[in-house]
């Protein structure tokens, strides 16, 4: 082991492959090295904190979180083997620096939300959604940087004595005091829920060639909307273009024998050009537009982020497990939508399903009502022209790993309009295909 330098190979990332076939990101020591110190110093880890280790080792957030960055400080780790078990496992964990990408945040949410709205007592009920309203109301002015009025802030510091200590103690999280969504986008909404439960989560933005983390919110320096400033030893720029280019001693080593691909990635000058579209604000906080070969441009030449509309269906509907805007080169919004099997799971009885099977789901009267009830919410917060106007339900419920979605159940979207290029197109037939639902 002493003859291994900084410079030296550690270990191959494969990337998620939503765009394309996954490259191998050849990471040195130095680089693990230089990402675990701006971990460290972003969060103040230290060997009393406690994490779980649950996402795919495969990817990097975990690596860096659950593995390196425990080399360097010795936190207390808790592998938990089955991602879908994270959120049973929290209560018994009780990590103190955790993180999550935004399904799982999203899906923690719901979970709450459900709990809640199934109290039997209608005192108890009325109580909960106060305490949980007010502490969000306060939490908003807070995070934009205005002050809470007094009659507020008393409101808020007996909404947390009664009902939103409990609910973070339920949650594993009341020993929580830095969480992290990365990996995607998460919705503003799911942010300002959590942050109004007294759940602290400041969002990180980052990819495998560059170890994770580049940039971050964290607390004295956090806004929301955006992915924070760079961490500790990074450079962020933008290209004319608007993509966002970084440097620093994170930076990969190159792609495993694509020299051809490494020279597109990283120029002379040793900027790293991400693919990412965002914008910098005075202040240094880097803003996530969407990627640059996932943005949709429609017949009329508007430019619009798929991400932005997917994220506003999956923040209106619990039963959406995932959801692909399809637009480019089209003369309106449609979408694939998937259903949750969980969340469709909880509300079987309502729906009259006999089986929970994905096709049943799928073609269920109340649950296709359901859901474009909710797609119609999501449309509200959306401009006209990024409004879903028409959209199937799949009889499929994707798997992390699979086809569709990597383990960090990002989309593969290449793939994705290959598997399904028949339903995409039955979206924009005339007259519409069977299953599809036309919003109007």
């Amino acid at each position: 082991w002493q003859a291994v330098r900084p410079s030296d190979l550690a270990t191959v990332i494969y990337t998620s492959g939503t765009t394309g076939p996954p490259k191998g990101v050849e990471i040195t020591h130095a680089n693990l090295m230089a990402e675990a110190d701006a971990i460290v110093k972003l969060t103040a880890t230290t060997a009393d904190d406690r994490i779980t280790s649950y996402l795919p080792h495969a990817h990097i957030a975990d690596r860096m979180t659950a593995h390196y960055a425990n080399l360097l400080m010795g936190v207390q780790v808790t592998t938990v083997d089955d991602p879908r078990a994270i959120a049973a496992a929290l209560p018994d964990t009780r990590p103190t620096v955790w993180l999550g990408v935004p399904r799982v945040w999203q899906k923690l949410k719901a979970g709450v939300e459900a709990k809640l709205a199934a109290e039997e007592s209608p005192i108890k009920k009325k109580l909960a959604g106060w305490a949980v309203d007010v502490g969000i109301r306060a939490a908003k002015l807070r995070l934009n940087g205005e002050s809470v009025p007094l009659p507020l802030r008393i409101q808020a510091q007996l909404a947390d004595r009664l009902v939103l200590g409990k609910i973070r103690h339920a949650l594993g999280f009341d020993q929580l005091r830095h969480g992290i969504s990365g990996a995607a986008a998460i919705p503003i909404d799911t942010l300002y829920f959590f942050w109004g439960l007294g759940i602290p989560v400041y969002e990180v933005w980052g990819m495998s060639e560059n170890c994770g983390g580049a940039t971050s919110n964290v607390a004295g320096a956090n806004r929301v909307g955006t992915v924070g400033r760079p961490m500790h030893g990074i450079e962020v720029k933008l290209a004319e273009d608007g993509e966002l280019l970084l440097r620093g001693a994170v930076v990969m080593r190159g792609y495993r024998k694509q020299p051809d691909k490494t020279a597109e990635a990283i120029d002379a000058d040793g900027w790293l050009h991400t693919g990412d579209i965002g914008t910098i604000d005075e202040d240094g906080y880097v803003r996530i537009v969407d990627r640059k070969k996932e943005l949709i441009i429609n017949e009329a030449g508007k430019n619009m982020s798929p991400t932005n509309i997917e994220n506003a269906m999956k923040a209106a509907s619990p039963l959406i497990g995932q959801v692909v805007a399809i637009g480019d080169n089209r003369p309106y919004i449609t979408a694939l939508v998937v259903l949750d099997p969980e969340a469709v799971q909880a509300k079987k009885d309502d729906f009259g399903l006999a089986e929970l099977t994905p096709s049943a789901a799928a073609e269920n009267p109340k649950v296709r009502d359901a859901v474009t009830a909710d797609i119609r919410e999501g449309n509200k917060r959306l401009s006209r022209v990024e409004q879903i106007k028409r959209f199937v339900i799949l009889p499929q419920f994707w798997e992390p790993g699979g086809d569709e979605i990597t383990p960090t159940m990002k989309l593969k979207r290449k793939p994705i309009a290959e598997k399904y290029a028949a339903d995409i197109e039955a979206l924009y037939s005339t007259p519409a295909g069977p299953a599809v639902i036309d919003l109007g």
